[in-house]
């Protein structure tokens, strides 16, 4: 059995616990060593063999997964954050697929959720935006179109932007481009949930300032909108006026 494991967004103890269980349980554990924290790794029991996926292709991760597979072992796949996003986990389903290996998938704490921690920041507030964004800055790995910075900033939601921080001066020009104002707040996450976390706030114009100060180029989230900052609605939900299924309207 394959498992690919996210691993969460940094903290050894944001993993999930059925993720723990499952690393405990390993004989093989392949893990993306650029991104995923070497402390999780403590919980391989004594005799499972690790590999770094840092400088391996595909090929060569599959090729590790099958023969431990032939074996009669058991492998963790170990992704950062949640695999569903950017983790590349397609790719090597479909091959397992094709070859009749079975897998299974448990999910993890994404490092966009642990940035809404570092900032104690809610992304979704009533009368201020009601949609997140997630995506990315176009570099070497190109867009689909109509996906770019320039498009979703039109929305004027929240957005959450990976793999970006090399190139955020021109991801400045496209979000002022698509249509924020230059001094929409922004924050720079760097390695949420991580002993070394840090927190910039800055505005949209100064996103390429604030990263080039801090010596920013990698492992961090630019989150842009005025979720950050700024007035908003009351919710409903705990409204004493407002009725739903659980809770009736008190009378006036």
């Amino acid at each position: 059995m394959i498992n690919f494991v996210g691993a969460g967004p940094g903290a050894v103890d944001l993993i999930t616990v059925r993720g723990k269980a499952l690393l405990e349980e390993a004989d093989l554990i392949i893990y993306a060593g650029s991104l995923v924290n070497p402390g999780l790794l403590d919980y391989a029991k004594a005799d499972c063999r690790i590999m770094d996926s840092a400088s391996m292709t595909l090929e060569e991760v599959l090729a590790a997964m099958k023969d431990a597979e032939e074996r009669g072992e058991m492998t963790v796949r170990l992704h950062t954050g949640d695999p569903c996003l950017y983790g590349a986990i397609r790719e090597q389903m479909d091959i397992l697929d094709k070859w009749g290996i079975a897998y299974e998938y448990t999910p993890g704490v994404s490092s966009f959720s642990a940035a809404a921690a570092a900032l104690k920041a809610e992304y979704t507030l009533p009368g201020v935006s009601q949609s997140v964004i997630i995506t990315r800055t176009e570099g070497r790995t190109p867009v689909p179109e109509r996906q770019t910075i320039i498009d979703y900033a039109a929305h004027g939601a929240t957005m959450v932007i990976f793999l970006s921080t090399g190139l955020v001066e021109k991801l400045s020009k496209e979000l002022i481009r698509g249509g924020y104002s230059a001094d929409t707040p922004a924050a720079i996450v760097y390695k949420a949930s991580w002993p070394e976390e840090k927190v910039f706030r800055c505005t949209v114009a100064g996103l390429a300032e604030t990263a080039e100060r801090a010596g920013l180029k990698n492992t961090a989230l630019i989150l842009v909108g005025p979720f950050l900052t700024g007035a908003y609605e009351r919710s409903r939900l705990y409204d004493p006026d407002f009725s739903h299924t659980c809770r009736r309207a008190k009378e006036k």
